[in-house]
């Protein structure tokens, strides 16, 4: 197991004064954070003067700027003008990268059916790009340097045109190194040339941020020393001697000796932690308290996106129903839920009606627990509700480990063809006849050459016998795989020995809590799909990873090495996803949408992001209809920046390579 010691942080930090300039600033903000947790932060912040109190955010989206204004459908001309700028935020003041002197920036409002003109003007000292998150458009304009176009030197502009061909919540960044975590980011908001049938009353964009006063690089680069740098939660002896209490002398040893021989803690559940982060909601720390005003009774529209660098957050309001109605800018069925986990990069549209005269808290947790964004939805200016304290942090399984736990006596817990016992705990579904994507019987089917014929097979893996504590089990989903014999090399630490479909699951640290929680099962189209061709090939692609590392990868080989992934223009492609790591991960397609086989038959919805579970084979559909090179990466900033990030290559009719 790995440790931590003063020393080794020292070593680390040598040869940079970061951590000294900003420990006054770092230890304010904790504070700030557990009083938040604590319900003091509402009373402190009612103290300040306004002068103080608008001090604290700096430049951001403020309730006018970040009300979607809407208006009568036209093209539309905009330009972005990028700067390095020192800036007031999360209770400092930092450079940052700048776009028309917000951070985020400005909303960028389109209308299905018109068309965009954008010019981004470069002031920096460096060069620069912004790519429009889940915008069709033709792949020289998607704003990836090395793949779409150079990028823009200093001092040039960069002219983007298309005819808008879509609608809802979108949004754009930099894709050139970093630059993303020092403020490049902004929303994009596309209006529907029809009507949506949504009916809102009032429209807000929630752009959920997070910040560090570190250079990212240097960050970085204390990853690569020591992966675990900023996770300051790890189990220890007094965290045994509870497991010990609980499971006994036996299953609590088997335990730690089966974390540490695979290099990995079930506490990893971030890279980057509130350690070093601020966690912001239109730019605002929690402090500052954004507020978005209503009249009570009106429909709400939030439409919530996740532009952080490394942050998954769980978004909810005390007291206030959400119904959500898109997903990725997608509408979708409308779905009743209390919370949602949404992972860095996607969007959520969610409806709210307030009846009362009264402020609901609008709460977006990180997934570790280690902060929070929030923000105040009210009737009148000032207005706060309590903020909920933040809940115990989650722990990873061995079903996140991609474990098969059928053979397994979990503390005498049998698994298998009994009752596990232990309160909510069911049993798991490992029959030859369970569903899998799309409703499909995985009996006799072959799931991207992974063969499942009748009985399901199950490797015992290296875990086979007695194991652990009751914590390290969890509901999970059917087994619809068993790895193949392939261990990805050096690139990769671990394999998923088997692998799960795990769609209805609540997100990781969602599993009990006494709500409703959104899963991806729940996400189903409004309208049927237009492609019904089977599949004319599946391509399975492997998210791999060493955290003791920090290498990042697909299948094994980062991006430096890798080859283009071909999809032959026109046909119909089975994108079969594997994730053989204990993190979610956010896999980004440029150019096309994805439809997420998620047994909803013939309504499945579209994803331009998907969150992959860890332990999981999630299965995609896409029509290669657009030509080009496209990017194909994890949303993780640091996880793409290390090489998990490739090149899908769609020909053109011509068939065409080099297009």
């Amino acid at each position: 197991m790995r440790t931590r010691t003063d020393e080794r942080h020292q070593q680390i930090n040598s040869g940079t004064n970061t951590m000294n300039r900003h420990s006054h600033d770092s230890d304010r903000r904790r504070l700030l954070r557990a009083m938040g947790a604590t319900g003091l932060l509402a009373g402190f912040n009612a103290l300040l003067p306004a002068y103080a109190r608008s001090s604290i955010g700096g430049s951001h989206l403020n309730a006018a700027a970040a009300q979607v204004p809407g208006g009568k459908p036209r093209d539309v001309v905009m330009d972005f003008h990028v700067r390095r700028e020192t800036i007031d935020i999360a209770g400092g003041r930092a450079s940052a990268i700048t776009l028309n002197h917000l951070t985020p920036g400005p909303i960028l409002e389109l209308w299905e059916g018109k068309n965009a003109h954008l010019r981004v003007h470069n002031h920096l000292d460096e060069s620069t790009s912004i790519h429009w998150h889940g915008i069709l458009l033709p792949f020289q304009m998607d704003g990836v340097p090395g793949v779409a176009f150079p990028g823009i030197d200093p001092g040039d502009t960069f002219e983007v045109d298309f005819p808008v061909r879509q609608a809802g919540t979108y949004w754009y960044h930099s894709h050139s190194g970093l630059q993303e975590q020092v403020g490049q980011t902004g929303p994009t908001v596309i209006h529907s040339a029809e009507d949506d049938g949504i009916n809102a009353d009032r429209e807000y964009v929630i752009v959920l941020n997070d910040w560090t006063f570190e250079d990212p690089h240097r960050l970085l680069a204390k990853l690569k020393e020591m992966s675990d740098y900023y996770n300051f939660s790890e189990r220890t002896v007094g965290d045994l001697m509870e497991d010990v209490s609980k499971s006994g002398v036996q299953a609590a040893l088997r335990d730690r000796l089966a974390w540490g021989n695979m290099r990995m803690s079930p506490r990893d559940i971030a890279d980057v932690t509130g350690y070093t982060y601020s966690y912001l909601m239109n730019g605002m720390h929690p402090e500052s308290n954004w507020t978005g005003l209503f009249t009570p009774g009106e429909r709400i529209r939030l439409r919530v996106i996740n532009a952080s660098s490394m942050t998954y957050f769980n978004v909810r309001l005390p007291g206030l129903a959400m119904t959500v109605v898109a997903a990725d800018g997608k509408e979708i069925q409308p779905v009743e839920t209390d919370e949602f986990q949404i992972g860095v990069a996607e969007t959520f549209d969610v409806v709210v009606q307030p009846k009362a005269d009264q402020a609901y808290t609008i709460m977006a947790e990180t997934m570790d627990r280690s902060g929070y964004a929030r923000g105040t939805l009210a009737p009148r200016a000032g207005m706060m509700a309590p903020v909920p304290a933040l809940r115990e942090q989650p722990q990873r399984t061995m079903v996140d480990m991609g474990m098969d736990m059928s053979k397994m006596d979990m503390g005498g817990m049998k698994m298998g063809g009994g009752s596990m016992g232990h309160g909510s705990m069911k049993q798991m579904d490992m029959s030859g006849s369970s569903q899998g994507p799309a409703g499909m019987s995985h009996k006799d089917h072959d799931m991207g050459g992974s063969k499942m014929s009748g009985k399901m097979a199950h490797g015992t893996g290296a875990m086979a016998g007695s194991m652990g504590t009751g914590a390290m089990m969890e509901q999970s989903g059917p087994i619809i795989a068993k790895h193949g014999p392939d261990h990805h090399g050096p690139g990769n630490l671990t394999v998923a020995n088997v692998e799960r479909y795990r769609l209805g699951e609540r997100g990781t640290g969602l599993e009990d809590v006494n709500h409703r929680v959104l899963t991806y099962s729940q996400l189903r189209n409004v309208v049927p799909m237009q492609d019904r061709r089977d599949p004319s090939r599946t391509i399975e692609v492997h998210l791999t990873g060493n955290m003791d590392r920090y290498m990042w990868s697909f299948d094994g080989v980062k991006y430096s090495n890798a080859t283009p992934i071909e999809f032959p223009y026109g046909e119909r492609i089975r994108l079969i996803l594997v994730n053989d790591t204990m993190m979610e991960h956010p896999i980004h397609l440029h150019g096309m949408f994805m439809e997420l086989e998620n047994k909803q038959d013939d309504y499945l919805p579209f994803k331009h992001t998907i969150s992959v579970m860890p332990g999981s084979r999630v299965s995609l559909l896409i029509t290669a209809d657009e030509p080009g090179r496209w990017a194909f990466h994890c949303h993780l900033l640091y996880h793409m920046e290390m090489g998990m990030f490739r090149v899908v290559r769609v020909s053109d009719q011509s068939g065409d390579k080099n297009a």
